[in-house]
């Protein structure tokens, strides 16, 4: 028993890792400077994917149903169109905002180095004068992608092993397992996409702006290609 728990904690951590998980919260977290927001929404992330795996290993265990392989598929293309939208949206993002960056003191006297545009105005600003607040409570866009992501891949192959073992209990704690360690997993991951990100938002305006272009080229070419495959895989199963 120890073991198959054990084996679904590490399965979790490393399914984390996948392209298309990677992919997504890259994009999410483009528009973001804070090493501690952007691990935030890797935890998220990982929460929104072992809410859904929950969800259907409930289901498969104490209902005994079964999800077919076209349904499987044509959730795998429901990813590739989110992560063309992700991708899609942080190139948009770029084109139709000039940022700059310039040190900010609030009123508190907390002085940092503060990113924005602009959009829309003709005359020069006072660099003193901003209205923004710093993003704060659950990043619910975040939680919905993980749950998304949490209806297709590997997800299958996790309910299916859940399903297997003969005590229920023990085939949801598998599966809670299998969510924590996917929660750290990217939490660990983002906490590392977290550097350059921050680091070229600080120092590099141009590095940063380029960074984000390639993450969102990348996530929206990751979605074609899993959007193609799973219509691939649907003709063939349907």
């Amino acid at each position: 028993m120890t073991s198959i728990l054990l084996l679904g904690l590490l399965l979790g951590m490393q399914h984390a890792l996948e392209a298309d998980h990677v992919a997504a919260v890259s994009s999410l977290c483009t528009g973001t400077r804070s090493v501690r927001r952007i691990a935030a929404h890797g935890a998220v992330w990982g929460l929104g994917h072992s809410l859904t795996l929950l969800i259907f290993a409930g289901a498969a265990v104490l209902l005994d149903l079964r999800f077919g392989e076209t349904l499987a598929q044509v959730l795998e293309g429901l990813v590739g169109v989110m992560l063309i939208l992700l991708g899609g949206q942080v190139l948009v993002r770029l084109w139709r905002a000039g940022f700059h960056f310039h040190r900010h003191r609030h009123a508190d006297c907390r002085t940092h180095l503060h990113g924005h545009s602009h959009p829309g105005e003709g005359t020069a600003h006072d660099p003193d004068h901003h209205v923004h607040a710093h993003a704060s409570g659950l990043p619910v866009r975040t939680l919905l992608v993980g749950m998304v992501h949490g209806l297709a891949g590997s997800t299958a192959l996790v309910i299916l092993t859940a399903s297997t073992v003969q005590d229920p209990v023990i085939g949801l704690l598998y599966v809670a397992l299998f969510g924590l360690g996917s929660i750290a997993g990217m939490l660990v991951l983002s906490s590392v996409l977290a550097v350059p990100l921050a680091w070229t938002a600080q120092a590099f305006t141009r590095a940063h702006h380029s960074l984000q272009a390639v993450v969102g080229l990348a996530t929206i070419a990751l979605g074609t290609l899993v959007l193609v495959e799973a219509g691939s895989s649907f003709l063939f199963y349907g």
